[in-house]
């Protein structure tokens, strides 16, 4: 389970994939934003509904630790779902607005937090439990993968290379602690092993890029090879 500290080089990182995503959105038409995105049954549209939905409820754990009082990400999926949904068919500016404000208000609400604070224990919508240092882990994932969803143009090798590292250990960590995983190791193209899962699998080598866009769905394998065989089949992340 990622987390990675508070500090104003993990403040900038968050920053920077707001910025990205923030230019890829430039010009956006409400054309575009109906069309649809990489993700199954969802348009460009509810892509950045949820982004814009997301900020605020990561919001919520923030508070939960700032005051000690239980508060929720979502109430529930189906709240969630509905939330997104009711606004995912806005017009392309308000829907980019939505993300830059409240992207803004998430920032500053991160970078004030008392230092206490980040040692608190919170519990995401994934149900582990964790402290604030994970929800920054999984803004800039949500940031940088959705990025990519968006179907703009963007893959999963632009995203920069810190910011790729830290997706990676986070997915690398759902993987080692998930079921069904079937028995490969995963090296990078330098040799370097980043998983090993079970005894007897297929050794699955390629760029780290091309690591993270498979272990997270965003591609079948492309890059990745396997010597003795097909790339094994994984569990469906998240």
């Amino acid at each position: 389970m990622k987390e990675i500290p508070p500090t104003p080089e993990s403040f900038r990182e968050i920053a920077a994939a707001t910025d990205r995503l923030l230019t890829a959105l430039a010009g956006l038409t409400d054309a575009d934003a109906a069309a649809p995105s990489a993700l199954p049954g969802w348009t460009r549209g509810h892509v950045l509904s949820h982004l814009a939905r997301q900020a605020p409820a990561l919001g919520n754990l923030l508070t939960w630790a700032r005051t000690g009082v239980e508060t929720p990400q979502y109430p529930d999926r189906a709240t969630r779902d509905a939330e997104i949904e009711a606004g995912a068919h806005r017009p392309a500016a308000e829907l980019v607005a939505g993300v830059r404000e409240t992207a803004a208000r998430f920032q500053e609400a991160v970078e004030t937090l008392p230092d206490a604070a980040w040692q608190a224990t919170v519990r995401p919508f994934t149900g582990e439990l964790c402290t604030p240092k994970r929800i920054l882990v999984i803004r800039l994932r949500e940031l940088e993968l959705h990025r990519v969803d968006l179907a703009l143009g963007h893959r999963v090798a632009d995203i920069p290379a810190t910011a790729r590292d830290i997706i990676l250990d986070d997915v690398l960590g759902y993987y080692a602690a998930a079921a069904d995983v079937p028995a490969f190791t995963l090296r990078d193209d330098t040799g370097a092993e980043l998983a090993r899962h079970g005894t007897g699998g297929p050794v699955v080598t390629g760029t780290r890029a091309a690591a993270l866009a498979w272990l997270s769905g965003r591609s079948d394998g492309t890059g990745l090879s396997a010597a003795t065989g097909p790339l094994p089949t994984l569990p469906r992340w998240l």
